[in-house]
C-alpha cells in the first residue's frame, strides 16, 4: 500500500511527533514537498505532506495561521510538517489549535532530521509500492494467462475476478452476455447490456465507467477487438476504484481476450470459407457432397427443414446488424446458422425453420420496419436499406429452389417497400400488388389503347364492355345485364374488340392478358 502519515509517524529514524490531526493519519502521501512560500497553494497538486520551517510565516499571527491553514486544507494538502530548532523552538500554539479545528494532521519535525530524510523516506514507500504492485501484476499476468489456456475465457473470468474481488463478464459483439464470473454475477451483467451496446457505438478502443445496477458497484467496460467495430466487450464490477495492481490484472485480461478474439477472427474466416462451400454445393444440387465438406460444423441443419434468408443494402451495416443479430440467437439457443456473405451487399443464411435464429430475424426486421416509419420515409426514398426475403421450409434437395423462393421474396419486399417478405405470404395472399410494376402498367396501357382510344370517339364502350364480359366468363346474357344492353349488341362490341386488337377473344391466353390489363390499369386509377 502507498505511504501514509502514520507509517512516517512509525518511521523509527525520522522521530515525527503528531500534534494535531491524530484521526486522519491514515490517509495516503502522494509526495513530500518543501516549501517556504507564505501561500503554496498554488504549487500543490492535492495529496502531498508538506514541510517547512515558517521562514516567511508569523507563527504567532492568529488570523494569518487560520487563512494559512485552510488555504491548506482547500488545496488538499494530507499534512503539514513544521521543523523546530530552525526559527521556531516550538510549534506555535495557535498553529497547532487551527491545525486541529480543521482537522489537518501537524507533525511536529525535530531539528535533527532533516527534510531530505523524510522526502526520501516517501519516496522509497512510494517506489515500493510500486514495484510490489508491479510485480503483483505480472503475477495476475501469469495467472490469468494459464487459466485462459487452461479453460478459456470462463476460466480467465474467474481468475479476473478472484484478482479484483468483485465480478466480471463477457459480451459479444451484440451485446448479449456470453459468460460471468462469479455465476451469480449473471444478473448483474444482464442489466448493463444497454451501456455496452451504447459503448460498441464509439470507435474502438473504448472505455466507459458506470455505476452498478442500484448503485451496488463500480462497473468499468472495456471494447476488445483490433477492428472499427467491437468484437466483444469486458465489464468489471468492484466496490471501489481499482488499485495499481487490479489495473494490471484487468489490462492483461483485455489484452488476452482480444488475442483470443482475434484468433477466433481467423478461425470465423476459415468458418465462413466452408460455409460458402457448403451453400454453393447445395445450391448445385449435391446435398450429399455439401454433407461431407461441412462435416459437423453445421450439426444437424442439412439434416432438417430449414430457411434460406437473402438480405442485400447498399450499406453494409444492416447486414452487418443482421447477421449478428442471427448469429447471436442461434448461439444462444444452441442451435445451427450457416451464415455467407455474398459481398458487401448481399447476405445469405441457412437457419432452422421454426428456431430462434428466424424469430431474431423477423424482430430485427420489424424493427427496421418501426425505424423507417418512424423516420417518415416512402418507398424508394432510401436506396441503402435492408431489404430480406425469407423461403418456405426446404430440405438439402430442395435447397436450390428455397434460394430461389428467398429471392422472389426479396424482389418482392423491394418492390413494396417493405423490409421483410415470406415467401409463404406471397402464396397465401393476392396477385394484384403484383401489377403495381411499371412494366405491367405500361403494358396494359399499350393492349387496351386502341379500345380506349375507339370509346373515346363516342361510338361505343368496348372497354367496359370487355370488362363485363369477361369477369362474367363469356355468359352473353349475364354480362349483358349487367351492362343494360341486349345480347346481341354485346356481341357486336366483342367482335369489334377481335378486329381493332387483331386477336381472338377464344384464345385464353389473350383473355388472361386482357383481365390482367384491365385489373392493372383499375389498380393505377
Amino acid at each position: 500500500m502507498p505511504p501514509t502519515l502514520a507509517s512516517l509517524v512509525h518511521h523509527s529514524a525520522l522521530k515525527l511527533t503528531v500534534r494535531a490531526g491524530e484521526d486522519r493519519l491514515d490517509v495516503p502521501v502522494r509526495w513530500a514537498h518543501v516549501s517556504e512560500l507564505a501561500d503554496p497553494v498554488p504549487y500543490m497538486e492535492g495529496g502531498e505532506l508538506l514541510l517547512t520551517t515558517a521562514l516567511k510565516l508569523d507563527a504567532d499571527d492568529a488570523k494569518a495561521m487560520r487563512r494559512y491553514v485552510k488555504r491548506l486544507v482547500g488545496a488538499g494538502v494530507v499534512g503539514l510538517g513544521f521543523a523546530v530548532g530552525v526559527n521556531y523552538d516550538e510549534i506555535p500554539e495557535v498553529l497547532v489549535d487551527t491545525a486541529q479545528e480543521e482537522g489537518l494532521p501537524l507533525l511536529e519535525v525535530p531539528r535533527r532530521t532533516p527534510f531530505i530524510a523524510i522526502s526520501k523516506a516517501v519516496s522509497a514507500a512510494i517506489a515500493a509500492d510500486q514495484y510490489r504492485s508491479v510485480t503483483a501484476g505480472f503475477a495476475a499476468q501469469r495467472e490469468l494467462t494459464k487459466q485462459a489456456l487452461t479453460d478459456g475465457p470462463e476460466g480467465l473470468l474467474a481468475a479476473l475476478a478472484a484478482q479484483v474481488d468483485g465480478w466480471a463478464a463477457l459480451y459479444d459483439a451484440s451485446g448479449a452476455v456470453v459468460a460471468t464470473a462469479p455465476e451469480w454475477a449473471g444478473r448483474r451483467a444482464a442489466r448493463l447490456t444497454a451501456d455496452v451496446e451504447r459503448l460498441r457505438d464509439r470507435p474502438a478502443p473504448a472505455s466507459s465507467v458506470v455505476g452498478g445496477p442500484d448503485n451496488e458497484d463500480r462497473v468499468e467496460l472495456h471494447t476488445l477487438g483490433t477492428g472499427r467495430r467491437p468484437r466483444a466487450a469486458l465489464a468489471v464490477g468492484t466496490e471501489s476504484a481499482l488499485g495499481t495492481a487490479e489495473r494490471y490484472a484487468v489490462h492483461s485480461a483485455i489484452a488476452l481476450l482480444t488475442l483470443t478474439t482475434e484468433r477466433s477472427r481467423s478461425l470465423r474466416a476459415a468458418h465462413e470459407r466452408i460455409g460458402a462451400a457448403v451453400l454453393r454445393l447445395l445450391l448445385a444440387g449435391h446435398p450429399d457432397h455439401a454433407r461431407a465438406v461441412a462435416g459437423d460444423l453445421y450439426g444437424g441443419l442439412l439434416d432438417a427443414p430449414f430457411r434460406v434468408i437473402v438480405g442485400e443494402s447498399a450499406d453494409g451495416d444492416p447486414l452487418d446488424g443482421l447477421a449478428e443479430v442471427v448469429e447471436s440467437a442461434a448461439a444462444r439457443s444452441g442451435e445451427a446458422v450457416l451464415v455467407v456473405a455474398e459481398g458487401p451487399e448481399r447476405l445469405v443464411v441457412l437457419a432452422v425453420d421454426g428456431g430462434a435464429a428466424v424469430e431474431a430475424c423477423g424482430e430485427y426486421a420489424a424493427t427496421r420496419e418501426a425505424e423507417r416509419a418512424a423516420g417518415g420515409q416512402e418507398q424508394g426514398d432510401e436506396e441503402h436499406e435492408l431489404v430480406v426475403g425469407l423461403s418456405a421450409p426446404a430440405g438439402p434437395i430442395a435447397a436450390a429452389g428455397a434460394y430461389k423462393q428467398a429471392e422472389q421474396a426479396l424482389s418482392v419486399a423491394r418492390r413494396r417497400g417493405r423490409v421483410l417478405v415470406e415467401h409463404e405470404q406471397l402464396a397465401a395472399g393476392s396477385v394484384l400488388p403484383l401489377l403495381a410494376d411499371d412494366a405491367v402498367r405500361a403494358f396494359a396501357d399499350g393492349l387496351l389503347r386502341p379500345l380506349s382510344e375507339h370509346d373515346a370517339t363516342g361510338r361505343g364502350d368496348l372497354v367496359a364492355s370487355l370488362r363485363a364480359w369477361l369477369s362474367r366468363h363469356g355468359q352473353w346474357d349475364a354480362a349483358a345485364a349487367d351492362l343494360g344492353v341486349h345480347r346481341h349488341t354485346l356481341r357486336y362490341r366483342m367482335r369489334r374488340v377481335e378486329e381493332i386488337l387483331g386477336r381472338s377473344l377464344d384464345d385464353p391466353d389473350v383473355r388472361m392478358e386482357l383481365w390482367l390489363a384491365l385489373k392493372a390499369t383499375a389498380a393505377a386509377e
